[in-house]
């Protein structure tokens, strides 16, 4: 994992309208780090490669390093000034010509989201390494109107992909 940037906060839901959009394939040059390995299974290679070039409008150069609730926590202490481990952090080092990035994602966080809101395990992951993705492109959530912006290329991104709109009621 590369130093940390400037790291994107977690996903919100809110209800907005989708957008179409097909599955691009952009080119990815790929790092898969487990310090949490719990959930392995659900997160084989060329799934998290195809979730995230799904997400992608630029070759990109992502790390993905799953961690556990420890390392989430200090990560977001260290970088955002809370103290709790949170679902998604993003620390973006460049945009052009190449997306540079990497993703964090807290497994036990991930788990009892996806518990809480009946959602599969893999899908929650995917919707929250396109996420990460989006943010990594420049993307946020930071007001209403980027927030309706962002959650709707998600949603089409997802469902391009055959999965479950994240934000359906």
């Amino acid at each position: 994992m590369s130093p940390p940037g400037r790291p994107k906060g977690e996903c919100r839901s809110a209800q907005r309208e989708g957008t179409p959009v097909s599955v691009r394939r952009e080119e990815l040059e790929l790092s898969l780090q487990f310090a949490d390995t719990s959930h392995r299974e659900h997160l084989r290679r060329h799934r998290v490669a195809r979730w995230l070039r799904a997400g992608l409008e630029a070759p990109a150069q992502i790390t993905v390093r799953i961690v556990g609730e420890g390392e989430g926590r200090a990560l977001n202490r260290d970088y955002r000034g809370q103290d709790h481990a949170t679902n998604v952090l993003t620390f973006d080092y460049s945009r052009e010509p190449v997306v540079a990035a990497d993703l964090v994602l807290c497994a036990p966080v991930v788990e009892r989201e996806a518990r809480e809101q009946g959602k599969a395990l893999a899908a929650h992951y995917a919707h929250l390494l396109v996420h990460g993705a989006l943010h990594a492109q420049g993307h946020d959530h930071q007001t209403a109107r980027d927030a309706k912006r962002m959650e709707a290329r998600e949603s089409a991104v997802l469902l391009a992909l055959g999965l479950p709109d994240p934000y359906a009621r």
